[in-house]
């Protein structure tokens, strides 16, 4: 009863109401990501004597290319939840972005930006390695509002309330689960800070905060991957993105 008490609730529903507007609540926690990506981007090119304006010119080349290659990975690493109705891969507003396609298809448009505009690439990655997971820790939340990804039953306190339209066949009975949303937030947060510190420490060579980013998430994507209990794609009866981070990590 005193862990009931204590869960966390989930919305009553996937929208935002601000005065007459109404906003879907995944793509509005996605564009205030990308708007404080944008302001720390700005701010860590002041510091380096280059124009903050890059990073409005960035964001406008690398976010459009973002959501279309987070899109695709989704549907390619999760394509049987897509068969039968495949006009719903197109429908990002019910959740499903595929992170690590966002950076992969952003980092592209990014390379290009910067050396449309003469920025060299690895000083231009290490300024915006550490706004990526900030970005992500305010995105995340988008799937709290739509009552998606979560983790497996649990009767922590900090247990998430699903609705039982929004709960998996096999776990019908069961009220709470791990909110995974929030440990990948608050694990993003954290990574914000660890590169920032390092950054200022300047003991890492061009690139070297990039990588630490991608090693970073990857690492905390790997414990989180394991409690998840929506469906996904598998190989060799583990998660598809369990193979991903892994060699991500490697190579990072």
């Amino acid at each position: 009863m005193l862990a009931a008490l204590a869960a966390i609730p989930s919305p009553g529903n996937g929208s935002i109401e601000i005065g007459p507007l109404t906003f879907r609540a995944y793509g509005f926690m996605i564009a205030l990501g990308v708007l404080a990506a944008v302001w720390l981007v700005a701010r860590r090119f002041g510091q380096r004597g280059l124009n903050p304006d890059h990073a409005t010119g960035l964001a406008m080349w690398a976010v459009p290319a973002g959501l279309v290659g987070a899109r695709l990975y989704h549907v390619i690493t999760d394509w049987r939840s897509f068969e039968g109705r495949w006009g719903d891969a197109f429908k990002i507003w019910e959740g499903g972005l595929g992170i690590l396609g966002g950076v992969i298809a952003g980092a592209f448009a990014g390379y290009a930006y910067m050396r449309r505009h003469n920025i060299e690439p690895g000083m231009g990655f290490d300024v915006v390695a550490p706004a990526l997971p900030l970005a992500q820790a305010i995105g995340r939340w988008g799937n709290w509002f739509n009552q998606e990804l979560f983790g497996r039953p649990t009767d922590l306190p900090w247990g998430l309330e699903i609705d039982l339209e929004h709960r998996p066949a096999d776990y019908l009975d069961n009220e709470t689960f791990h909110p995974t949303f929030l440990y990948e937030s608050l694990w993003n947060l954290v990574l914000v800070v660890v590169l920032l510190r390092l950054d200022v420490l300047k003991k890492l060579k061009p690139w070297g905060l990039f990588f630490t980013y991608l090693a970073g998430y990857s690492i905390g994507r790997l414990w989180i991957e394991a409690i998840r209990i929506d469906t996904a794609s598998e190989i060799a009866g583990l998660r598809v993105n369990l193979w991903v981070f892994g060699v991500l990590l490697i190579v990072s």
